[in-house]
C-alpha cells in the first residue's frame, strides 16, 4: 500500500521536483499540493495524508502555525519539514509544533527519498546539521531547573537519546547492543514515565528539555 503525500511549498518548482522524485517509486502517491499554509491546513483536513512535506517560510500562514493546526486536524499524519532556513528558533518551534522530522532542501534525490521512506515507516529524522543548530539554540535557552529525566533509568535515557538522534528501533538496538524487543520495552517505559503519547512527542520532549545538549556538554554518546 502506497504512502499518501501532501506537498506544501510556496515555490511550484520545489513541489514539482519532489513530485517528480516520488512518482519514480511505487510506494508514494502525491494526493495534494499547497502553495501556502492556509491551503495546507484545508487539504490536510480533507485528505488526512500519511505524510506531509512542508516548508517553513510561506507568505500567508507560516509553516510552524500550519504544522500546529494540522496536528490538531490530522494527528496521524507524519510531518517532515523540508527547508532551507538557517533560523534556529524557527526549526525548534517546528518540532514543538509537532513536526516529526527536519530536513534540508539541499539533500540529494536518493538521500531525500530514502529519508522520506524512513519517516513514512514511523521514524523521526533530524538532519545532523539541523540537530547541531538546535543544540546550540538549546544551550542558549537552558536555565537551571529540576531534572525532568530523573525518573528514567540510565538505559532508558540511552534509548531516548538514540531516539532523539533519529534512530529506528533496529539502529538503537545495534548501538546499545540490546534486542529490539528490549528497545520497545524501554521506549514504552519512557513514554509512560514522562506521560508522552508517542515517539514524536518523546523526540520533541528530549530536545525541548535539554537532554541532547546536556549529553553533548558532558561528553555523552
Amino acid at each position: 500500500m502506497s504512502t499518501s503525500v501532501l506537498l506544501v511549498d510556496d515555490h511550484e518548482v520545489v513541489r514539482k521536483g519532489i513530485r517528480s522524485l516520488l512518482m519514480l517509486t511505487d510506494d508514494f502517491e502525491v494526493v495534494g499540493e499547497a502553495g501556502g499554509g492556509a491551503e495546507a491546513i484545508e487539504l490536510a483536513r480533507e485528505l488526512a495524508p500519511d505524510l506531509i512535506v512542508i516548508d517553513l517560510m510561506m507568505p500567508d500562514v507560516d509553516g510552524v502555525e500550519a504544522i500546529r493546526a494540522i496536528k490538531g486536524l490530522s494527528p496521524r499524519s507524519a510531518i517532515a519539514v523540508l527547508t532551507s532556513t538557517d533560523q534556529d528558533d524557527l526549526a525548534f518551534a517546528a518540532i514543538e509544533a509537532g513536526a516529526q522530522s527536519l530536513l534540508f532542501k539541499s539533500m540529494l534525490g536518493d538521500e531525500l527519498l530514502a529519508t522520506l521512506r524512513r519517516i513514512a515507516g514511523g521514524e523521526a529524522v533530524i538532519h545532523p546539521f539541523v540537530a547541531q543548530r538546535i543544540l546550540k539554540a538549546m544551550r542558549r535557552k537552558r536555565e537551571p531547573r529540576e531534572d525532568p529525566f530523573a525518573c528514567l533509568t540510565e538505559r532508558e535515557l540511552d534509548v531516548l537519546r538514540k531516539l532523539a538522534e533519529g534512530g529506528s528501533n533496529a539502529r538503537i538496538a545495534a548501538a546499545l547492543n540490546i534486542g529490539e524487543k528490549t528497545v520497545k520495552s524501554h521506549l514504552g517505559n519512557v513514554l509512560a514515565k514522562l506521560h508522552l503519547a508517542d515517539r514524536t512527542e518523546a523526540v520533541a520532549f528530549a530536545w525541548r528539555r535539554g537532554l541532547m545538549s546536556a549529553e553533548s556538554e558532558h561528553g555523552g554518546g
